[in-house]
């Protein structure tokens, strides 16, 4: 069933997702290798600092303008451009010999992720209109997500001992010259006038708005990474301003960057919403769970990352064969509430690891019960907006729905990081019984959070509308000649 509901685009969903998967594992890959870097590169611990978090700020930072640019110039128009990008800028890193080039390396493979994530999403919403085929594709597309997250941390380690640092950079450009050489062959052609996209185009708010989120995420980032200064601070006051002129022009102008009249519909909103919880959510926990392996049990960063590793192998199976079925069954309004129900039972199990947790009996368990949750998740929180986009704003849309988890991802880390630290200076008992106990209270909050998502879940956003007269999965009409072949 599952070639002719895919109709020959299998080739495609495969680049759209395998392009995503890089992105996503790009994100935390280069964690387990900052100490080999910075013995390589002669750097100290505030270039380091800065290898990381330039490649998140870029990213969570102009993914509202890229979005809209795709709505502009058209979504396959801006995969290559961001695919470009991101597989020159790898090239770059992977070459670098000096911290300050692969730092400019960093931030560019972030601008590159930023234009691609949101015209590959507007690109899996044009491609895949049927209810059947695009239950698959947004299947696949949440185990890339999935795996992304876990599977940086697990792989980062191995193959910087096996291969070198310089090849977590490098393994990602026969990716990026297979895509951008079958990009003009798979993905359908930009159905836009770019005579007209500079006229349309929003400058004051592309200024305004890409400046706040810039200088937000950097200090969100810099927030996760020890604390903030008199700079960081006086760049959130900057960030203020800039937010407050972004609103003031987007009420006076009349194609803004970002229309506010998107948010009254309720799935659009609920998925932004959605979307940071999410983010605020499992983030922190391969943090918590990599420093619980490290720091109490005394595990390598390559033994922690592959202890995390049977969530992203989990994930695999869970979105390719029970997210669809369950998204055919009762939508993903209740796959969301599933997955936020799955993660609270799972980091309520998490922050009961005593210091002495067997890894089969109290720590697998967690996980198998998580790597389900998190793929449902992703999915839950990210369809029902993308779908009730206009198609001539689902760049937009998908541009605010992962700024969202970018913002909600740093803020998560850096709460629940400050909380832990608070329970431990204040806890009783060795060392490792005092980290226990504030690792415990992270997942304590980040459960709250998950519960709170299953409220928006529940309460925010809507079920799926169905045709008069048809089943849920019936065939939508659509003009797309690539969703007819």
């Amino acid at each position: 069933m599952a070639g002719g509901v895919l109709a020959g685009r299998r080739a495609a969903l495969l680049l759209l997702t395998g392009v995503e998967l890089i992105v996503f594992l790009d994100v935390s890959i280069i964690n387990l290798a900052l100490p080999t870097i910075g013995a390589k590169l002669g750097l100290g611990i505030v270039a380091l600092v800065w290898v990381s978090t330039a490649y998140q700020v870029s990213f969570g930072g102009f993914q509202l303008g890229a979005g809209r640019a795709s709505d502009l110039l058209g979504p396959r128009r801006m995969f290559q451009a961001g695919l470009g990008i991101f597989t020159g800028a790898s090239l770059l890193a992977g070459l670098a010999h000096a911290g300050w080039l692969l730092i400019g390396a960093r931030a560019l493979q972030g601008l590159g992720a930023a234009i691609l994530i949101p015209a590959e999403l507007a690109l899996l919403a044009r491609m895949f209109t049927e209810p059947e085929a695009s239950r698959r594709a947004f299947g696949v597309w949440s185990a890339m997500g999935a795996v992304g997250a876990a599977g940086g941390t697990a792989l980062g380690g191995v193959i910087v001992q096996g291969l070198g640092w310089e090849w977590i950079f490098l393994l990602n450009l026969p990716i990026g010259v297979a895509g951008l050489v079958l990009s003009n062959r798979l993905l359908p052609v930009d159905e836009v006038d770019t005579r007209e996209a500079g006229r349309r185009l929003d400058l004051p708010g592309l200024v305004t708005g890409t400046g706040c989120l810039l200088l937000a995420v950097y200090v969100v980032t810099a927030a996760t990474e020890g604390g903030l200064g008199a700079l960081q601070w006086t760049l959130a006051v900057l960030a203020v301003l800039l937010g407050a002129a972004f609103l003031l022009v987007e009420q006076r102008v009349a194609e803004p960057l970002l229309p506010f009249r998107i948010f009254r519909e309720r799935n659009i909103s609920g998925s932004a919403v959605a979307n940071f919880i999410v983010g605020a959510t499992h983030v922190p926990v391969f943090v918590f769970v990599a420093m619980y392996f490290q720091e109490v049990h005394g595990y390598s960063a390559t033994r922690s990352g592959l202890a995390v590793l049977p969530i992203a192998l989990i994930s695999i199976p869970v979105s390719r064969m029970l997210i669809p079925v369950a998204l055919k069954q009762v939508g993903p309004r209740w796959v969301l509430a599933g997955g936020m129900a799955l993660m609270t039972v799972a980091l309520l199990m998490l922050s009961t690891l005593p210091v002495d947790a067997a890894y089969l009996t109290r720590f697998l368990p967690a996980a198998v019960v998580f790597a389900v949750g998190l793929p449902a998740c992703f999915v839950g929180s990210t369809m029902p907006g993308v779908k009730a986009a206009a198609p001539e704003e689902t760049g937009t849309v998908s541009g605010v729905i992962n700024t969202t988890q970018r913002l909600g991802a740093g803020l998560g880390v850096a709460v629940l990081a400050s909380v832990a630290k608070d329970r431990t200076a204040g806890a009783g008992g060795t060392h490792a019984e005092a980290l226990v106990d504030g690792y415990h209270l992270a997942f304590l909050g980040a459960a709250g959070l998950a519960v709170l998502g299953l409220v928006v879940a529940l309460t925010v956003i809507r079920p799926e509308p169905r045709q008069s007269g048809q089943p849920a999965d019936a065939p939508e009409p659509t003009g797309d000649p690539v969703a007819a072949e």
